[in-house]
């Protein structure tokens, strides 16, 4: 995806963009509005022409009745800045774990990342590294319902060191052993907006 620094009166910051259905959502909400957006991320939209309070309202009432939220303050801006970049690491790029996350963050967000843990910890009541955790687990239970992996080639694409690390936390975080959860194969799986 393209690393743009949006212009602040063009930019929507919008929360619960999850996947690449929700960009199409609002891409889509967007044009039926008049708006032809210039790029529509995770978390982001670029309008050709800065937001009126008017457009503004039209697009809020849009975007909520799929679940969507328009972001008005600059942390809360931020933090989903943040978690766009953990969920497009963790979900769609499956080499991006190997990368150092921090680098990763602050080369995304042109930020130091002292400041973005900081930032995000006091916005969000947990931890970047906590919820880089809680995504890897919803990964992995994903890999897991689809039965076409092996554990080892799961904490392989989650960049665990072992196959014992990986289940050690998808235990603490879920109760249940790996093996346990294939085994009953419930949809356990939260949506990751509710991460």
């Amino acid at each position: 995806m393209p690393d743009i620094t949006p212009n602040p009166e063009n930019t929507l910051h919008i929360k619960n963009m999850v996947c690449n259905r929700c960009i199409m959502v609002v891409k889509s909400q967007l044009e039926q509005l008049g708006l032809h957006p210039l790029s529509v991320e995770l978390g982001i939209a670029v309008l050709p022409d800065a937001v009126s309070d008017e457009t503004y309202q039209r697009v809020k009432d849009s975007l909520e009745t799929f679940g969507f939220e328009l972001i008005d303050d600059k942390k809360s801006q931020t933090a989903e800045l943040i978690k766009d970049a953990i969920i497009e690491l963790v979900h769609y790029d499956d080499n991006g774990l190997k990368t150092n996350l921090s680098d990763y963050l602050a080369s995304k967000l042109h930020r130091d990342y002292s400041a973005l843990s900081k930032l995000f910890s006091e916005t969000t009541n947990t931890t970047i590294e906590k919820y880089l955790i809680a995504q890897k687990i919803e990964r992995a239970k994903e890999l897991l319902m689809y039965g076409e992996l092996s554990l080892n080639e799961i904490a392989d694409i989650l960049n665990y060191s072992s196959v014992s690390y990986l289940s050690a936390q998808f235990k603490h975080v879920t109760g249940m052993t790996p093996s346990h959860f294939k085994k009953i194969k419930g949809n356990k799986r939260k949506p990751l907006d509710e991460i």
